[in-house]
């Protein structure tokens, strides 16, 4: 939030980590395509890289407001829509860098997000910050200028999963582009002040941008509730997985084995500083596959966090994890699975799930500002917001070799 409140600011498991975290030198990985190929032909080129941008427009009554809108499934298209002004305790933004989510793709191509199904054309993004433009009345803890990370759930901040501080549980929360609520991914926006984020300067555009899925892995770590010293199994190599490593990392996990079905993604994932990479062969049975991990490891993983969704990889994951130990599903996958019930009941290993996360925002920005997280490489692909569609289709097309694409205004 962007002033103090009864919420505990950080995570207490994680945040005990922090000061002890040694920072992270500037070697890190190359992207996987060049700076060249990062943007393609049609994409501008002059789109900002690793600043912090203090450039903003004040709309007037000429200015139009653009959102790239799914009207439905496979049909996404630019937009006009109007300013929105701020009502109480909201402030209006310029969103200037917002990233594209595995989900937002998912929902683009299926209609669907899980359990959430796109009924009416909706808006979206929320992986965003942006810079505010106008206050709405009472507000106080911001001004005009200042740059925020957007928080993209909206709790009802009264009912117990709010007051018991699990408002990523609240039944009435308002999650910016899961369906029906709009996103974030227009010039602008409005947004309660109470969950926006003053971000410092050591923070770029591309970073506050980053600090939703950032949120995620903080989360998940929290919720499997993994260790300094302890052993970690990451299926998945994509954005979420690579940046559970990252977090991973930074508080003294390890040994770590991450895997994925793709060269280039294990290649990167072993130079974040991943100790193991496994490749998936889909032809291979997951009781197969989990005897494998566990030989490359040299004994079962503690923890295991499944990133993908899929199945056979939750599968996978159950049976590689240790006697005792937590597999947790952070991946969105089908509603319904198939599970292997008496290799996790008969081994007491438990099994949890993960959706979204809460008070993480303060935490992971500390580990942004810090230096002791570098996950800026991840992006590997830039657009201007005219080009928004073409950056949907190189999010969703693996060819591309993206990682994490984002949009700037």
């Amino acid at each position: 939030m962007s002033t103090t409140s009864a919420i505990p600011a950080v995570i207490p498991g994680l945040s005990s980590y922090l000061n002890k975290a040694p920072k992270l030198s500037n070697s890190v990985p190359q992207p996987l395509v060049s700076k060249q190929s990062a943007t393609s032909e049609k994409a501008d080129v002059t789109v900002p890289v690793g600043r912090a941008s203090r450039d903003y427009k004040i709309p007037d009554e000429d200015t139009k407001n653009y959102s790239v809108m799914l009207n439905k499934k496979e049909d996404l298209q630019m937009v006009e829509i109007p300013v929105p002004k701020p009502a109480k305790g909201e402030v209006q933004l310029q969103v200037k860098a917002t990233g594209i989510c595995g989900s937002d793709v998912h929902t683009w191509k299926h209609g669907a997000i899980g359990i959430f199904e796109v009924t009416d054309p909706i808006i979206l993004g929320h992986e965003s910050m942006g810079i505010v433009t106008e206050l709405g009345e009472g507000v106080t803890d911001l001004k005009v200028g200042d740059r925020v990370a957007i928080e993209a759930g909206i709790p009802c901040s009264e009912c117990d999963q709010c007051l018991t501080g699990h408002y990523n549980l609240c039944p009435d929360v308002l999650f910016k582009s899961t369906p029906p609520h709009h996103g974030v991914l227009a010039n602008y926006i409005t947004h309660p002040t109470k969950w926006l984020y003053k971000l410092p300067d050591t923070v770029s555009d591309e970073e506050g941008a980053l600090l939703e899925p950032l949120s995620v892995a903080i989360a998940a770590c929290e919720r499997a509730g993994v260790r300094f010293g302890k052993s970690l199994l990451i299926c998945g190599s994509g954005p979420i997985g690579l940046i559970v490593l990252a977090v991973a990392k930074a508080i003294g996990v390890g040994p770590i084995i991450i895997t994925d079905m793709q060269d280039s993604r294990l290649e990167y994932a072993r130079k974040m500083g991943a100790d193991f990479v496994y490749k998936v062969d889909p032809t291979k049975k997951d009781v197969e596959v989990a005897k494998e991990i566990r030989s490359m490891l040299g004994s079962a993983p503690d923890y295991s966090l499944e990133c993908t969704g899929v199945e056979s990889s939750f599968r996978s994951a159950i049976m590689a994890t240790r006697d005792g130990g937590c597999c947790c599903m952070v991946g969105v996958g089908k509603n319904d699975q198939l599970l292997p019930v008496n290799s996790f009941a008969m081994r007491e290993v438990d099994i949890k799930g993960l959706f979204r996360y809460h008070h993480t925002y303060p935490t992971a920005i500390s580990l942004i500002a810090g230096g002791r997280v570098d996950i800026k490489h991840l992006v590997t692909h830039r657009f201007d917001f005219k080009d928004s569609l073409q950056a949907f289709e190189v999010a969703s097309d693996y060819r591309t070799g993206a990682i994490k694409v984002q949009i700037f205004n």
